[in-house]
């Protein structure tokens, strides 16, 4: 009996639409539907990871590729200049809403601290 896809691996496997960025075989890049900035990414490992607590160091590579990946697209999107943010979500307390492990790129505009 197979687990259910979460959310991010339906929109990852094109079962829900979404606006692609960034697509390889360990990640997904896509905007965010209510976003928080002119520019919101969500990108996702395609590994479901249900929060950032959950990874093990069997994860470790694939954490750090996560970065990588957001580097790129921090530069493909025009932000490395000006500048931007990264925010992971950790459970409730954290408002991540969606339980499967992804970080938000945001920019395009100054933003503020504290976030929350």
């Amino acid at each position: 009996m197979s687990e259910e896809k979460t959310l991010f691996q339906k929109i990852a496997d094109k079962e829900i639409p979404s606006e692609e960025v960034y697509s390889d075989e360990d990640y997904y890049a896509f905007r965010d539907l209510n976003p928080g900035a002119p520019t919101h990414i969500l990108v996702i490992p395609r590994k479901p990871i249900p929060k950032i607590t959950d990874a093990t160091e069997a994860d470790a590579a694939l954490l750090g590729r996560l970065f990588l990946v957001a580097n790129k697209i921090a530069e493909a999107e025009g932000l490395t200049e000006k500048g931007f943010r990264y925010v992971i979500n950790c459970g409730d307390d954290g408002e991540q809403t969606v339980y499967h492990l992804h970080l938000h790129l945001l920019g395009g505009r100054p933003l503020s601290w504290p976030p929350g």
